[in-house]
C-alpha cells in the first residue's frame, strides 16, 4: 500500500510530530508498505494518509478527500488540536469528520471527542527503542572506573533533566522556578534541553543561567545526546500544560526513568490516576516539595522508577507496529 504521512514538522526537526511521522514511516516500511513524510498534501499518489495534528493539516487532509473521495484517511490527535482546537476551531472539527478512523496516543483523550467520533478512536502508544544495553561512545557501562573527580560530581550533584522545546504550553521554566527555592542544602541542577521557539525565550533562558546557579539550559540536542542526558539523570519534570502523550515522557518510562509530571490528561493517561509524582499545572510549591523527596527519600524515588518501570511493556516497537498494522487490516476490511 502507498502511505504518506502528513506532518507539519519541517524535515530535520526534533519536533514531535516529525519523530512520530518518522517512527511510524520506519515500522510500515517494515510491513512492506511504499511510505513518503510530507508536510502538506499536493496530490501524490497515495493509497492512505494519516495526517498528524487536526488544525494544521486539515487542508491536506481536504485535498485528498477531493482526490481520492473513497480513500482511508487517518488523523492523529498529537496535543493542542486535541485539548484546545478541538473545542474552538472548526478546522479540526471537520478534519475529524473527515477521518476514517481517529489515532489517540493515550486512552484519556477519549473522553474529549464527541460522543458521535469515538467509534473512529483507536488508542496507539508512542514506542521506544531500549538501547540501554547498547554501548555508545564516551559513554561508561555500568560498573566502568570513574575517576575520582568524576565520581565526587556524582555524588554531590542530584541531575533533573526537563526536555522539550520551549514554548509558552510546556510551560519550560517551571522546573527553574522550583530550583530556586529549593532548600539551600539541595545539590540539584537542572539540565534544560530544546530549541527556543521564539527570541524572547531564548533570552530569558540565558537571564536563568545568569540568576540561578542551578539552571543550565543546553539547547537542541540530537536524539541520541537526549538519551545520554536521560540516563546520566536522577529525574525527569514534565510540566506542560498540555499533552497529546509526549515522545518525552514515553522515553523516560523506557529508560526507567522516575518522572514528575503536571496532572493533565495527557500524562494522566499514560501515568495512571494514582500515580504518586503528579503536582498542579503551574504549582511551583509542590514542584518543589517533590523534587526535594525525590532527592532526600530513596524510597519515593524507587516507587517511582518502579511504577515507570511497570508501564515499560506499552512502548515497545512491535507492539505499536501491531497496533498500525491492525488498524490498516481494518481499513481494508
Amino acid at each position: 500500500m502507498r502511505i504518506g504521512i502528513v506532518t507539519p514538522a519541517p524535515p530535520d526537526s526534533l519536533y514531535g510530530n516529525r519523530i512520530t511521522a518518522l517512527r511510524w514511516a520506519g515500522l510500515l516500511k517494515q510491513l512492506g508498505h511504499r511510505v513518503t513524510i510530507l508536510q502538506t498534501y499536493e496530490g501524490e499518489p497515495c493509497d492512505l494518509l494519516i495526517a498528524l495534528h487536526a488544525r494544521r493539516s486539515q487542508m491536506s487532509i481536504i485535498r485528498f478527500r477531493r482526490q481520492q473521495p473513497d480513500a482511508p484517511i487517518i488523523v492523529a490527535l498529537t496535543g493542542t488540536d486535541l485539548y484546545r482546537d478541538l473545542q474552538t476551531d472548526t478546522r479540526a472539527q471537520l478534519a475529524l469528520e473527515l477521518a476514517s478512523r481517529i489515532i489517540l496516543l493515550q486512552p484519556k483523550a477519549i473522553e474529549t471527542l464527541r460522543r458521535d467520533l469515538r467509534t473512529k478512536a483507536r488508542v496507539i502508544y508512542q514506542s521506544v527503542e531500549d538501547t540501554r544495553n547498547v554501548r555508545v561512545a564516551g559513554v561508561k557501562p555500568p560498573g566502568a572506573k570513574v575517576s575520582r573527580h568524576e565520581f565526587k560530581k556524582q555524588i554531590v550533584s542530584f541531575p533533573v533533566c526537563v526536555i522539550g522545546h520551549m514554548r509558552a504550553v510546556k510551560d519550560p521554566f517551571r522546573t527553574a522556578m522550583a530550583a530556586r527555592i529549593l532548600p539551600a542544602k539541595s545539590s540539584i541542577r537542572i539540565l534544560q534541553v530544546g530549541g527556543a521557539m521564539s527570541e524572547a525565550m531564548a533570552a530569558r533562558a540565558s537571564r536563568e543561567m545568569l540568576a540561578n546557579q542551578r539552571y543550565e539550559w543546553l539547547g537542541e540536542k540530537s536524539r541520541s545526546q537526549v538519551r545520554r542526558i536521560m540516563e546520566k539523570s536522577r529525574l525527569c519534570v514534565i510540566s506542560s500544560r498540555l499533552e497529546g502523550g509526549a515522545n518525552v515522557l514515553s522515553e523516560a518510562i523506557v529508560a526507567s526513568l522516575p518522572v514528575l509530571a503536571s496532572r493533565i490528561d495527557g500524562n494522566v493517561g499514560i501515568l495512571g490516576t494514582d500515580y504518586p509524582g503528579y503536582f498542579e499545572v503551574g504549582d511551583t510549591k509542590e514542584l518543589v516539595r517533590l523534587l526535594t523527596r525525590a532527592e532526600t527519600s530513596a524510597q519515593y524515588l524507587t516507587e517511582l522508577r518502579r511504577w515507570v518501570k511497570n508501564l515499560a511493556f506499552l512502548f515497545k516497537p512491535a507492539r505499536e507496529q501491531r497496533a498500525l498494522a491492525d488498524l490498516i487490516d481494518e481499513l481494508r476490511a
